[in-house]
């Protein structure tokens, strides 16, 4: 990807679920990015933590952290979209990675 811009994603999941649901939702979010274009270059999880403030009653979530390049901001900007609707992750940021 000659003109693509690097990006990462942080995203919270709620602490209690379980472990196929939480790699089932990775998955999905992962495949949204690449059937759009985006080349992830990783996804994995960080760690367990506490936040900062409680958030939907989470005192805690799993922090999961994608590395990645698009060309254009397709993939990024249907993450964005449903990950705000979706009750497994409970908040996400996406940062544009300066070169």
């Amino acid at each position: 990807m000659e003109n693509s811009t690097k990006y990462e994603i942080l995203y919270i999941i709620r602490p209690d679920i379980n472990d196929e649901a939480k790699q089932e939702l990775i998955a999905r979010f992962d495949k949204i990015l690449t059937d759009l274009g985006t080349e992830i270059v990783e996804s994995k999880d960080w760690a367990k933590k506490r936040l900062a403030y409680e958030i939907n009653d989470y005192r805690e979530g799993i922090y999961h952290l994608i590395t990645l390049n698009a060309e254009n901001a397709d993939g990024i900007n249907e993450f964005d979209r449903l990950a705000r609707i979706n009750r497994d992750i409970l908040r996400h940021m996406i940062t544009k990675v300066e070169a």
